[in-house]
């Protein structure tokens, strides 16, 4: 069998990033008003900072505002959900994303509940799970988004087909296996106690891996011919999937970097703008 084909999620990006800032543009023209992304960081995490020089780096280049709020890494988080609840109030912000890991003392649910949910671009509210559950309109939790995206980019139809999700997270794994259900996928969870993961792998037609587990992900238990989308970062430039190895059996296969992280970072921008035409539309 051939080598699997890449799915190029830094092209596809480029080209929603391109369409998103016309919309910005346009938007902007007509109202006199940009939109606007409030990024939140608690504390100074490092690998939390550059991800966020680097989103306000790409509002910059696509015509979006970007509102920086830093907070001490000692914050509360009843001071935490003050601030988000500001910032959900300010009509001048149209989207909000709220950096995490926050640090054990924080309440993350309380968090993330603290984003109006006309304003959750980062689609990490309950209300945004539930609509992306019933298939509603709404902002989608980024990466699974994107990673719809990528999906039929490369003309890949879940209808019918056997997804194993592997991760359970409420940002990533959980909504991923909820939009692959929406587009009538048979949707398989699984995570840290699985019996026999390599067993479910098998039986899987598209492989999300979301775990953070470097390579756990083997490319003997990847079905001759299945998609593999490796939406695992880890240090060293490193997936959940060992590349090298499903590389050989994959019809389909995100490198990492390179595949699922951009489409995560144009989802963003994509609602933010979205949000933005909302707003302007109801004022």
């Amino acid at each position: 069998m051939s080598q699997a084909r890449l799915m190029d999620g830094t092209a596809l990006a480029g080209r929603i990033l391109e369409e998103t800032a016309k919309r910005a543009a346009d938007l902007t023209g007509r109202t006199g008003r940009a939109p606007c992304l409030a990024t939140v960081l608690v504390g100074e995490d490092p690998a939390s900072v550059t991800y966020v020089r680097m989103k306000r780096n790409r509002c910059r280049k696509a015509g979006i505002e970007s509102r920086h709020v830093e907070l001490p890494a000692d914050t509360t988080t009843e001071e935490l959900v003050g601030t988000l609840r500001e910032l959900s109030a300010d009509p001048t912000v149209h989207g909000i994303l709220l950096q995490h890991p926050m640090g054990p003392h924080i309440d993350e649910r309380a968090a993330f509940e603290a984003i109006a949910p006309e304003k959750d671009v980062d689609g990490v509210t309950f209300a945004s799970f539930a609509t992306m559950s019933f298939g509603l309109p709404g902002f989608v939790s980024c990466t699974p988004g994107g990673i719809m995206r990528l999906l039929d980019e490369y003309d890949v139809d879940p209808a019918g087909k056997r997804a194993v999700v592997v991760g359970r997270s409420a940002i990533l794994g959980k909504p991923a296996g909820m939009l692959l259900l929406a587009r009538d996928a048979t949707v398989t969870y699984c995570h840290s106690r699985t019996a026999d993961l390599p067993a479910a792998v098998r039986e899987a037609d598209i492989v999300v891996a979301a775990v953070g587990r470097p390579r756990l992900i083997r490319g003997q238990d990847i079905k001759p011919g299945a998609v593999v989308v490796d939406a695992g970062y880890n240090a060293g430039n490193v997936g959940d999937v060992d590349f090298d190895s499903a590389v050989e059996r994959a019809s389909l296969i995100t490198p990492v970097p390179g595949g699922v992280g951009p489409m995560t970072i144009a989802t963003l921008l994509e609602q933010t703008v979205d949000a933005a035409v909302t707003a302007a539309r109801q004022s």
